[in-house]
């Protein structure tokens, strides 16, 4: 909602740059750039809260299909933005257009005030389930050595799942980021759409995105009944999840046929990111206590956020680079390469970091 105010905000900022002697950046980014951060701070808790809910509620072989699910609200918001945001702008301004979207965030937290509770205090669950909550996997539960200590960052980071999980993160969410931001200048740059032209073909890439990230998140239960574990079998379907990317190879080369290659071949990877995504966060569960979890899918998103920045950066300098040469394809096909191999370069290394599964129980 404070992006409504952004130019307000800037010129307030804009005042105060000047008296210190920097005011050359205009008031309306300025404030743009303040309400930016603001939603980063503000949207920073709520994938380590998420992920520790899911780990609260679902036993393991099932956290990863519970996560997928939530996770495709996401998608489902991407795929309304576009349909919505334009006509309430154009209708009411662009000021109430941020008003409304964010209050929407208000009617979720009503909602979640009344409604959650820990398991164990929760009115709504029947003993049975309860029991089954608590006992469903309990061999592969990880209790904790100092349950009612809070654990340190620092200490973390001394565990290579840690570190595993981080990378993932850090070579994934850029390309999620790549492709949100620069798609719709890929289909201008490439086929002279623009505005309206391209809300058909986000909308059909959402759409898929949303099914990849449930199937995606459902795919370990096969290997899990086959009589893995939870996390050696989340891994194998990460594996093959992580080949479904490398379909990106093949946009540019038979992108002259139509726009809906690209755009179907990219909402496959798309697709298998939000299905990688939704297991990636679920190994943290599998291998750290509860008390743990929010902290370390924490460090995992501030490594995914630089490298969605990394990404974002380089990208924008590649397309500049060779726009300047005339051949601002080259741009594309070096970064959608990175897009392709990204998946299979993080499996590799996150198997490399915690080759077997290990219960972190000294925590």
């Amino acid at each position: 909602m404070i992006h409504a105010y952004a130019n307000p905000i800037g010129e307030f900022i804009l005042t105060t740059f000047g008296w210190l002697g920097l005011a050359a950046v205009p008031a309306s980014v300025l404030g743009f750039i303040f309400a930016r951060a603001f939603l980063a701070l503000g949207e920073a808790g709520n994938f380590p809260a998420a992920i520790k809910v899911t780990a609260e509620y679902f036993p393991k072989k099932e956290r990863s299909f519970a996560t997928g699910i939530f996770n495709s609200g996401a998608n489902v918001g991407a795929v309304l933005a576009p349909l919505s945001v334009p006509w309430i702008a154009k209708e009411w301004g662009w000021e109430l257009a941020f008003i409304i979207i964010g209050a929407i965030g208000f009617i979720w937290l009503f909602f979640w005030f009344i409604y959650y509770a820990p398991p164990k205090n929760q009115k709504r669950l029947s003993k049975e389930e309860l029991d089954y909550i608590q006992h469903a996997d309990q061999e592969e539960e990880i209790s904790s050595a100092t349950p009612n200590e809070k654990v340190k960052w620092t200490k973390l980071f001394g565990y290579k799942q840690t570190w595993a999980f981080s990378f993932g993160k850090f070579m994934t969410d850029g390309v999620w980021w790549f492709f949100l931001f620069w798609l719709p200048k890929f289909l201008k740059d490439k086929y002279q759409m623009t505005g309206t032209d391209t809300m058909l073909p986000l909308v059909v890439l959402y759409s898929m995105v949303m099914i990849g990230s449930v199937a995606g998140g459902w795919f370990p239960a096969y290997f899990i009944k086959k009589g893995y574990s939870a996390y050696d079998g989340r891994l194998k379907a990460m594996f093959i999840i992580a080949l479904f990317p490398l379909v990106v190879l093949l946009a540019q080369p038979f992108g002259d046929i139509s726009f809906w290659v690209p755009i179907l071949l990219i909402g496959v990877g798309a697709s298998a990111h939000q299905a990688w995504s939704a297991n990636i966060f679920t190994t943290v569960s599998d291998m750290f206590p509860n008390k743990a979890i929010a902290s370390v899918v924490g460090i995992g998103g501030m490594a995914g956020g630089i490298g969605g920045v990394m990404t974002s950066k380089v990208g924008g300098a590649l397309f500049d680079h060779f726009e300047a040469k005339g051949n601002v394809e080259s741009g594309y096909t070096i970064m959608f390469t990175f897009c392709a191999l990204a998946y299979v370069i993080a499996w590799v290394v996150m198997k490399m970091l915690v080759p077997k599964y290990k219960k972190i129980d000294d925590l």
